[in-house]
């Protein structure tokens, strides 16, 4: 009888927290779903995202229950966040995506009286916000250089410019805008050339090149 008349007299918490649950799992999947994922069509970092959400939303309110301190809380999935799996690095893009993941679950879970769900809605709103901005609006042609080997360097003298932009683009079918010149091998009539490129918008998702 006791358990029915709790099911029945559903406290104001456990409402906040289905409203904190709902608001989560909508902000990320626009994030993820509708922002990222068009863009790298990664289904592998998809899944990653939508679960790691998942897991740091009720990890950090169940801690903040059990008044563990908020600072410790997202420290450590912070560093979580930010380390690199052994087997296969993310790269940055990634990463940073992982981060927004794991700060939109913290902050939707944090229940402070200071702090209104109204509050934490517009928080969540400017995330997206700025995310579909830097996205879709400033970064809607992605910039990315490799370095490639090139063996006809009689087309690398400055006067042939427009016949080495036009070789390039016919051998790669990449929208080539700035090419660079390195070093010059003339023993094997090899050069270094550094490439510039818009990535293609067919969803396919080209990994920037570490000059590290």
């Amino acid at each position: 009888m006791i358990l029915l008349n709790n099911l029945i007299n559903i406290d104001s918490h456990f409402v906040e927290l289905m409203i904190r649950i709902i608001l989560n799992l909508i902000v990320t999947l626009v994030v993820v779903r509708y922002i990222y994922y068009p863009v790298t069509r990664r289904k592998d970092y998809f899944f990653t995202f939508m679960l790691m959400s998942i897991v740091v939303f009720f990890l950090v309110y169940l801690l903040s229950d059990a008044q563990i301190e908020m600072g410790f809380a997202f420290g450590m999935f912070a560093i979580f966040g930010i380390i690199r799996y052994r087997t296969n690095p993310i790269p940055t893009k990634e990463m940073t995506y992982l981060f927004v993941v794991i700060g939109i679950a913290v902050i939707n879970s944090i229940t402070n009286e200071k702090l209104s769900i109204l509050e934490v809605i517009l928080v969540n709103f400017i995330i997206v916000l700025v995310t579909f901005i830097l996205e879709k609006v400033w970064l809607a042609k992605q910039d990315i250089s490799k370095t490639i080997n090139y063996e006809k360097i009689e087309l690398i003298k400055p006067e042939k410019s427009k016949e080495l932009m036009a070789d390039l683009r016919e051998r790669t079918g990449l929208d080539i805008h700035r090419v660079e010149i390195g070093s010059i091998d003339f023993l094997r009539d090899v050069a270094k050339l550094r490439i510039f490129f818009y990535a293609p918008n067919q969803g396919g998702h080209i990994a920037e090149e570490d000059d590290s």
